[in-house]
C-alpha cells in the first residue's frame, strides 16, 4: 500500500461523502443551506468545515472534513497505541452532527477517519462509526437504525455494537448517550481495501439510517415541556463531547481550529440541578428504559417490543 496513495482515496470519498450528506440534509430542512469554507493547514493538507444553522427543521448541523499532516500525533490518537507517538503522520476524515429542532426527531452522530503513520514499520488504519440520541425515542425509529447498521456492518455487527454501547457512555451519570449504532477503532481487517471498502459500507450508510427517521418527526406537534427536556438532555450531549469524546480532544490537542472543534456542540441547552422526571413518564423511560445497552434486534424478532413510550 502507498500511503498517499492510500490517503488520497480516502480523502475522496470523503469529501463526496460529505458533499452528499450536506446536500440531502438541506434538502430536508428546506429552508437553510451549509457554509462553506477552506482552511490550509500550516504543514499541508485541508480543513473544510461546512455548518448548517438557524433551519427549518435543523437547529443546527455540522460535516467536517479535515486532512491534516504533522511531526507527531496529539496524546488522544496514541493513548492506546503509545508506540506511535512521536511519528510523522497524516490522517483524513468526516465528522458530523445533527441537532434538529423538534424534540421528537434524534440527534445524530457520525464520523469516519483514517490514519498512517510513518513509523518504522508504517502503520495505517481506519476507525469511526455512528450513533443515535434521541430524546422521546420510538422503538420502531431504533430498530430501524440497528437493522440498517446490521446491513452495513455484516457480521461484526454485534462486535461494533458492543464497542458504541461501551464508548458512548457517560460514567459520571451511568447511562448511555443514546441509543447506540456502531463504532470501531483502529480496523485494517483484511488488508487496505477490504477495510476501506468496509468502511464505505458504514459512511453509504448513514442517510438511509438516519434520513428517513428525521424525515418522518420533523413534524410531529410538540409542546414547550418537551422542547424543554430536549434542551435538558442535551446537555448531556454537551457533557460527553467536553469531558470524554476522543476526537473533542484530539481536535484540540492538535491545534485545529477551536470553532470546528467545537461545531459539534448544541447551539441552545440547559441545565437543571436535581431534575427528576415523573415515574412513568415519557421522560423516565427515555432513561429507565431506552438508554440502557440492548439488543434492539432480537427483541424486535422476538418479543413485541415496549413501545409504551410512543
Amino acid at each position: 500500500m502507498d500511503a498517499d496513495s492510500a490517503v488520497s482515496a480516502a480523502r475522496e470519498y470523503f469529501l463526496n461523502l460529505q458533499s452528499l450528506i450536506c446536500e440531502r440534509l438541506a434538502a430536508v430542512d428546506g429552508a437553510a443551506q451549509f457554509s462553506l469554507e477552506q482552511i490550509d493547514n500550516p504543514q499541508g493538507g485541508l480543513s473544510q468545515p461546512r455548518v448548517l444553522a438557524a433551519g427549518a427543521h435543523i437547529e443546527k448541523a455540522a460535516v467536517q472534513f479535515t486532512h491534516s499532516i504533522g511531526d507527531s500525533l496529539p496524546p488522544a490518537a496514541t493513548a492506546r497505541n503509545p508506540h506511535l507517538a512521536g511519528n510523522r503522520f497524516q490522517a483524513t476524515a468526516i465528522s458530523l452532527i445533527v441537532h434538529p429542532c423538534n424534540p421528537h426527531a434524534p440527534t445524530t452522530h457520525m464520523n469516519l477517519r483514517f490514519f498512517v503513520v510513518e513509523a518504522e514499520q508504517p502503520v495505517w488504519y481506519f476507525g469511526g462509526g455512528y450513533d443515535l440520541t434521541p430524546f422521546y425515542p420510538r422503538s420502531e425509529d431504533i430498530v430501524h437504525w440497528h437493522r440498517t447498521a446490521a446491513a452495513a456492518a455484516g457480521e461484526h455487527y454485534p462486535a461494533l455494537k458492543k464497542h458504541c454501547d461501551e464508548y458512548f457512555y457517560l460514567p459520571h451519570r451511568q447511562e448511555c448517550r443514546g441509543v447506540g449504532g456502531l463504532f470501531f477503532d483502529d480496523w485494517s481487517e483484511g488488508g487496505f481495501d477490504a477495510s476501506f471498502d468496509f468502511t464505505r459500507r458504514i459512511g453509504d450508510s448513514f442517510l438511509p439510517a438516519y434520513q428517513p427517521l428525521l424525515e418522518k418527526r420533523i413534524h410531529e406537534p410538540y409542546s414547550d415541556a418537551q422542547r424543554d427536556f430536549q434542551l435538558y438532555r442535551r446537555g448531556r450531549y454537551a457533557e460527553f463531547n467536553l469531558a470524554i469524546d476522543r476526537g473533542t480532544q484530539y481536535g484540540m490537542q492538535s491545534g485545529r481550529r477551536i470553532e470546528s472543534v467545537l461545531a459539534s456542540l448544541p447551539p441552545l441547552v440547559r441545565w437543571e440541578y436535581n431534575y427528576q422526571p415523573e415515574p412513568g413518564s415519557a421522560e423516565h423511560q427515555l432513561t429507565d428504559y431506552y438508554l440502557q445497552p440492548r439488543d434492539w434486534l432480537a427483541e424486535a424478532e422476538g418479543t413485541a417490543v415496549d413501545n409504551s413510550g410512543d
